[in-house]
């Protein structure tokens, strides 16, 4: 398998910033990495090899960007608007160095975004912001609150990054028909913690008309073991 490491300073931080990229050609597919993961999370616990198929058979090729949580959304010390204006870095940091490249690198013109547990989050929040871009989203036990990481503070920021309340009020026509485009799946389990976030987005989903696939596995968890088993039944949905 075809594997690159990327380091470049990007402007959107102001920081150095790291990737790891996997294959030869294909659609392309960002992987956002949990709470504390990092670029090289999505290899180490084995979901890269979970679809080593679809990579060396270059029907997708994968991006795997770091994150910046413990600087954001888990950084304590500072105040929770800085958090959300530090995530909002991030976003501009996918969106403009690392989606366009993808683009670039592979010829296609939109990406599927993908994630587990926190980075389902970023997963989902970044297709449903931009659905123009995106044309497929692929959460494994995802959640999607925000509120629970800035401690009752609320402003516009903070309501625009919290898909369960944008995603309520969203009726905009041009955004709608974008989603509705979108192949969504989220993956969960009976067992999973964050079932009922997302049965939450999912009735949204289905009140907005989008299509999509809930998809609850019987005695499944929150845990790599279920997340290795869907990553390649969901790319492999991918259509070229």
């Amino acid at each position: 398998m075809k594997e690159e490491y990327h380091k470049w300073h990007s402007l959107y931080l102001d920081r150095e910033f790291e990737m790891l990229v996997f294959g030869h050609s294909g659609f392309p597919v960002i992987i956002f990495p949990t709470s504390g993961g990092r670029y090289f999370e999505a290899k180490d616990r084995g979901l890269i090899e979970s679809a080593g198929d679809l990579i060396n058979n270059g029907t997708i090729k994968i991006y795997c960007p770091d994150s910046v949580n413990t600087e954001s959304w888990y950084n304590y010390n500072i105040h929770p608007a800085d958090r959300v204006k530090t995530h909002i870095g991030y976003e501009n940091l996918i969106l403009n160095d690392i989606i366009e490249f993808a683009k670039y690198d592979t010829g296609f013109n939109k990406v599927a975004v993908a994630g587990c547990s926190f980075g389902g989050y970023h997963s989902a929040n970044l297709a449903f912001r931009h659905p123009d871009k995106v044309g497929y989203l692929f959460s494994m036990g995802g959640a999607f609150d925000i509120k629970r990481f800035i401690y009752g503070y609320y402003d516009d920021n903070c309501y625009f990054n919290n898909p369960p309340d944008y995603l309520s009020n969203l009726n905009d026509d041009w955004y709608l028909a974008n989603l509705n485009q979108m192949g969504i799946i989220f993956g969960t389990g009976e067992n999973d913690f964050c079932l009922s976030e997302n049965q939450i987005i999912s009735e949204i989903l289905n009140n907005k008309s989008v299509p999509h696939w809930l998809d609850i596995r019987q005695e499944a968890g929150h845990d790599w073991n279920w997340w290795k088993e869907m990553f390649p039944q969901y790319l492999s949905k991918i259509k070229n």
